[in-house]
């Protein structure tokens, strides 16, 4: 296994050898037990795409201070924003449309502080559907509340019921020198599409890098950053069918391999 680097060691200080922990954001939802039993976890296929990709993910709760995420993702070596409901439109100036669904005012909280966090501490970060558009609100940016209803010459972009997650709904155009290109091998990919929801204005420090046939912005990352790159689409439910979508997951876990790992005696 690589040894992780680690310049600059202090007295006391060792280095460790180990795979990358991953902090994966989770969600709410109300058990099928009655009375229902709120529980906070995350789908399967993401936790499996970072296992095969030789990561260890690590869920990190909702319902943590500011300060407590701070130092949870201090602890990590690379982060996961994953897909979910809507972001309350308040917090990027929206309107509210009545198809604005799924809404949880503490995960908003808590991503938007990661998403701030791990590109504050430079640390990879790989976001997903929901975690793209985080990624680009808390940078600064904004969304159509309802693509297909509001973006001008929209196409259907919302799959999610209609067809199984790894139903390939249309390509994306992607550039030929993005991060997203490297990990891929290719400038031109068939994805999934299981969102109503997509990037308006996209935020000053973020890089639109792929584009659907309508021209919505499919993939971003962020700018002067080593690794922190964004998806509208879900590579974790393609990873069998479409084995370069693990390459995304590759990516993020040979960057936070290159994260400094340091214990103490």
């Amino acid at each position: 296994m690589k040894v992780r680097p680690t310049a600059n060691l202090e007295m006391g200080m060792i280095a460790t050898t180990r795979k990358p922990l991953i902090g994966c954001t989770t969600y709410r939802k109300a058990s099928g037990e009655s009375p229902p039993i709120d529980v906070l976890g995350l789908m399967p296929s993401y936790l499996e795409a970072v296992v095969a990709a030789g990561g260890i993910p690590v869920m990190i709760p909702l319902g943590l201070s500011d300060e407590d995420l701070r130092t949870a993702i201090q602890q990590m070596d690379g982060i996961l924003l994953p897909g979910g409901g809507d972001i309350e439109p308040s917090i990027y100036q929206g309107q509210g449309h009545p198809t604005v669904a799924g809404i949880d005012a503490d995960r908003d909280r808590v991503e938007i502080t990661v998403a701030r966090t791990a590109v504050h501490q430079q640390k990879p970060l790989l976001a997903i559907c929901r975690g793209l558009q985080v990624l680009n609100v808390a940078l600064g940016g904004s969304l159509w509340e309802d693509v297909e209803l509001l973006m001008p010459q929209a196409m259907h972009h919302e799959h999610v019921h209609s067809h199984p997650r790894n139903y390939l709904a249309h390509n994306v155009t992607i550039e030929p020198d993005s991060l997203l290109a490297k990990q891929l091998g290719m400038t031109e990919t068939a994805v999934n599409s299981l969102h109503h929801q997509g990037i308006r204005r996209l935020a000053n420090d973020l890089r639109a890098t792929a584009v659907a046939p309508d021209d919505l912005i499919e993939a971003v990352e962020v700018i002067n950053h080593p690794f922190a790159l964004g998806v509208q689409w879900h590579p974790e439910n393609l990873i069998h069918s479409a084995p370069h979508m693990l390459g995304l997951f590759r990516g993020l876990v040979e960057a936070a391999a290159a994260q400094p790992v340091i214990s103490y005696r």
